[in-house]
């Protein structure tokens, strides 16, 4: 008798799941006014290359990929991106958002 009352929990568990685990970048992603727009490779830590120079990730820095999760720098080896990120008081590179087509089409808003 219990197991007409299983399935919808059943239901409802995997619509949960489904939601939950949606691409963050569905949702719109915001970013700061200080926003800049390159392309990033070569990536060996504590430094990334960005439109051709070698630039170093302040202490704490993180990169987010399309799906708004945090990559290790590892990870990205050998490949090239296109990133909005921003600096730090000294220049160093402290945010990365790793870009999907769509993200990289669309222009940084001018900035005042």
């Amino acid at each position: 008798m219990r197991s007409h009352r299983v399935l919808p929990r059943i239901l409802s568990c995997i619509a949960l799941g489904l939601a939950l685990s949606a691409p963050a970048h569905a949702l719109d992603r915001l970013f700061p006014p200080q926003t800049k727009r390159g392309d990033m490779s070569n990536v060996d830590f504590p430094t990334v290359k960005i439109n051709g120079a070698e630039r170093r990730l302040s202490a704490g820095a993180w990169i987010k990929n399309e799906n708004n999760m945090i990559d290790m720098p590892v990870t990205l080896r050998g490949r090239q991106f296109v990133v909005n990120y921003t600096e730090d008081n000294e220049g160093n590179v402290n945010r990365v958002w790793i870009l999907s087509p769509a993200e990289a089409s669309v222009p940084l808003p001018k900035q005042q």
